[in-house]
């Protein structure tokens, strides 16, 4: 293992951990708190299942399916797309790779979570790690879909 995956997966971790232990989601919407002597995978999204995730300031989105992940901004629209190996962590999933020659780690967690820019709720609250960045945004699935107006 690379000394660059293995700090991927030192952060991975780390994301995950953190999120167990009382992170809330971006809207502030509650904490969860750590079990011990939960050791089963999380299993709320199927490895099949799609997720979609969104975020602001600055704005960025895309789609995961079938260890594939498109990551878009404004900037490009069209989208990147990357290989990404899925983990399934105690309280939510990750997904890693590499954007551009960096290390890329989406964390994904249960719980609520407002974009703050629509009258959405969506299931699940993410953490990106993107080109030395951390930002904070919400995910969902065709069976775990978000409520609230469908179009901005």
């Amino acid at each position: 293992m690379t000394g660059r995956r293995f700090t991927v997966l030192i952060a991975l971790f780390a994301l995950l951990a953190a999120c167990s232990r009382g992170a809330t989601a971006p809207s502030g919407s509650g904490t969860r708190t750590f079990d011990a002597s939960d050791t089963q995978p999380f299993g709320g999204i199927g490895a099949g299942e799609a997720v979609n995730f969104t975020g602001t300031e600055p704005f960025w989105s895309g789609q995961v399916s079938d260890g594939s992940l498109t990551y878009t901004t404004p900037e490009n629209q069209r989208g990147a797309t990357i290989a990404v190996a899925r983990f399934a962590g105690r309280n939510g999933l990750s997904y890693s790779g590499d954007l551009e020659g960096q290390p890329f780690v989406l964390a994904i967690t249960p719980g609520k979570c407002s974009d703050g820019m629509s009258d959405r709720s969506y299931p699940y609250a993410v953490t990106l790690q993107v080109k030395g960045e951390q930002r904070q945004g919400c995910a969902w699935t065709d069976k775990q879909p978000f409520t609230g107006l469908q179009h901005l």
